[in-house]
């Protein structure tokens, strides 16, 4: 049973048929005036309609780049270049991919805000530090990767002129994103589509430029699109938010349910706001016991589930999420659903989650 939807969904069984028919003919130069990159040149205008219409932009104002992080790194510093400032403010929640972008571009007028208990940022202190000197750019996220809880982004007051970039990766799909942004990114393995597309939104009249080597302009950014898995991440979009309203309150209502599961166990916090969150995501956290640990022994039992920080899991490092939180970084569990998660999975998962803890609780004398 696959609970790590977060880190990457399954591919959509639309974004998989259109993906195998655009390879026949998305192949060509979408720049050339032949037929075959006329054909290409097709289906890439109707990939940038398609996601547009999603997020609420024009298809002007999208182009598709080599991942997420791609798209966050050329979104934010892209802002930031075209001011002549350097500083970057942010929440202390952000995904590594603003932080790394954050570290890069040096500066003293950087400036991270910090998050209530829930992992909600403290808008009034972010919009103090946006009027600071030398501040080119606000980031935050439409929702928190590792927690769920949802950012009020539309209630962000900032000055004039400072733009404001969001991560909106974990949302995409799952809710209604917010309208106040000046730049946005996004990952198509997110939300179902293929792994290796990242989208890059930025309003119109939003001064940007390219921040790496090559060409200044926002259509092919990266250079050469690809075309087809493009298509097949607009189809997979287009398809999930068909469903998204029944599959989220489905979602919901099991996420729940893990929520009280863990609850129920001894020494254990689940963290998150427990109503302004994503649906399909539940992270909690349990004392004397590994996160690495409760992975192994869930992935024995049949169930796959995420432990550490949900941007460098590999490496099972306390979460700097949680640590901005005030909340325990210790035995860390992130549990995200599939679109297809049934309630009886999630009812065995629950039993299994206790059982599992309670097991490595006891060979350890506890």
């Amino acid at each position: 049973m696959y609970l790590d939807a977060a880190s990457s969904q399954r591919l959509h069984p639309a974004a998989h048929d259109t993906l195998l028919a655009a390879l026949e003919r998305g192949y060509g130069d979408p720049r050339r005036l032949h037929g075959r990159g006329r054909d290409a040149r097709l289906l890439l205008d109707n990939a940038r309609a398609v996601v547009a219409e999603a997020l609420g932009a024009q298809p002007d104002e999208i182009t598709f780049t080599a991942s997420g992080t791609d798209a966050v790194h050329r979104g934010l510093l892209g802002l930031a270049s075209t001011t002549g400032l350097s500083g970057i403010v942010h929440s202390a929640v952000e995904h590594s991919s603003v932080l790394h972008a954050v570290e890069w571009r040096e500066s003293s007028a950087h400036a991270s805000i910090a998050v209530d208990p829930a992992g909600r940022v403290d808008l009034e202190a972010l919009a103090v530090a946006s009027r600071r000197d030398g501040v080119a750019v606000v980031a935050l996220q439409a929702a928190n990767q590792e927690v769920g809880t949802l950012q009020p982004v539309d209630e962000l007051d900032l000055p004039g002129g400072v733009p404001l970039f969001m991560d909106a990766a974990a949302a995409v799909g799952h809710v209604v994103l917010p309208r106040r942004w000046d730049a946005l990114a996004a990952s198509a393995h997110k939300w179902g589509g293929p792994a290796g597309v990242g989208v890059l939104a930025v309003r119109r009249g939003t001064r940007w430029t390219n921040p790496f080597p090559g060409e200044d302009e926002l259509e092919n950014p990266a250079g050469f699109p690809n075309v087809p898995a493009a298509l097949a991440a607009a189809a997979a979009l287009q398809a999930v938010l068909a469903e998204r309203e029944q599959v989220a309150t489905r979602q919901f209502e099991m996420v729940e349910r893990i929520r009280r599961a863990a609850a129920g166990l001894p020494d254990t916090e689940v963290v998150g706001d427990p109503i302004a969150r994503l649906p399909h995501l539940v992270t909690f956290s349990c004392l004397y016991v590994g996160g690495d640990e409760i992975v192994t022994d869930l992935a024995q039992r049949g169930y796959g589930v995420a432990s550490g920080s949900a941007c460098t899991a590999s490496t099972l490092e306390p979460s700097h999420v949680l640590a901005a939180m005030g909340a325990l970084t210790h035995g860390n569990v992130r549990v995200s659903l599939d679109r297809d998660t049934t309630d009886d999975q999630v009812d065995g998962f629950c039993a299994a989650l206790v059982e599992s803890v309670t097991a490595i609780r006891a060979r350890a004398g506890l």
